[in-house]
């Protein structure tokens, strides 16, 4: 009987799937026992048996889903891992993979739909703006490359870039009292935990704006929505209950879809089965959806974007909608139409 890394054989192995991921269904089955679940409903009970799971941020993965299974692997098809206890991981010996940058450009047309809104509702250029990115990884190294083009003064901040490489990065510090327009694209951890916070806020220019399309608890989101700053928002603090009053107050609102993009949702999905089959030495390393056609990048001018980018991430329809029927956040997420990429 042929074996597999992880002493088991093929026909025996168990894997949890996330039942919202896309692009996914009937492409493990040969080689595996599949089970899809609503992520929020993945327990210890279904997972006790499982060699492997493949999820998203609804599922939390830690010791109490965990400690009493057999999972030896974990991928989840996001870019984020917080809701991951990797440090359990570590130690009950289960591996984790994550889809890191697989949404860059998606995220980079959620983005680009605000600068838009926000400087047509100024009546500005962007040349008139300091453009503050914090977190420049894959999404805000995008963000930095097509902000300049577009005219804005960039400011970059990342304090572990700056330690690795040095370079033209900022402190917060700076970035809050410079910038017009902070944007915001870091991992959620102890140090960016509320990074955007009473006393930062305190330091801002008045009329300054605040977008997030990291992780929500990055900004204190009642902080944000007492200050009176404009804020665009696609994730939030305590999502998918939202609060009612932060909502309503922020100028863009959008129910944790910035790198909803088909490409996007390919990448990951395509990252997350290749994980999986590098795993379990299954004959997947290299699979595609094929029915997604890869993104072609190229620099937009900011008038073109201004004048197409409403036909592919109306920004303005998707906060009135969810403003309206706030408690509908997670069937807007998951029933939400993939956008095209289109630069």
């Amino acid at each position: 009987m042929l074996k597999i890394k992880g002493f088991l054989p093929r026909n025996s192995m168990k894997v949890i799937i996330d039942s919202a991921i896309p692009f996914i269904r009937g492409v493990v089955e040969p080689y595996a026992e599949v089970v899809y679940c609503k992520g929020a409903e993945i327990d210890s009970s279904i997972v006790r048996d499982a060699d492997a799971l493949v999820v998203r941020t609804r599922t939390e993965c830690n010791k109490e889903l965990l400690k009493d299974s057999r999972v030896r692997f974990i991928a989840t098809a996001t870019i984020g891992r917080d809701h991951i206890d990797e440090e359990y991981c570590r130690k009950a010996g289960i591996d984790v993979a994550s889809a890191a940058g697989c949404n860059a450009r998606g995220v980079l047309q959620w983005v680009a739909a605000a600068l838009k809104h926000i400087v047509e509702s100024d009546g500005k250029r962007p040349e008139e703006y300091t453009l503050g990115v914090v977190g420049v990884g894959n999404v805000g190294s995008l963000v930095v490359e097509y902000a300049r083009h577009w005219g804005f003064r960039v400011l970059m901040c990342d304090p572990p870039r700056k330690e690795r490489e040095g370079g033209e990065f900022y402190p917060i510090e700076d970035i809050v009292h410079e910038a017009d327009i902070i944007t915001l694209h870091t991992p959620l951890d102890a140090s960016t935990h509320h990074l955007i916070n009473h006393e930062r806020i305190a330091q801002m220019r008045p009329d300054a704006v605040i977008v997030n399309a990291s992780r929500g608890a990055v900004v204190d989101n009642r902080a944000v929505s007492d200050s009176g700053h404009r804020y665009a928002f696609d994730v939030w603090e305590d999502e998918p209950r939202l609060d009612d009053d932060i909502l309503q107050n922020a100028m863009l609102a959008t129910p944790h879809i910035a790198g909803y993009s088909q490409q996007g949702k390919a990448n990951a999905t395509a990252m997350s089965v290749n994980a999986l089959a590098r795993r379990f030495d299954l004959p997947l390393e290299s699979w595609r959806p094929e029915e997604v056609v890869p993104t072609v990048p190229r620099l937009i001018s900011w008038e073109e974007m201004c004048e197409t980018i409403d036909g592919y991430c109306d920004i303005m329809a998707e906060t009135e909608i969810l403003k309206n029927t706030p408690e509908r956040f997670e069937t807007l997420r998951n029933e939400y139409r993939y956008r095209e990429e289109y630069f």
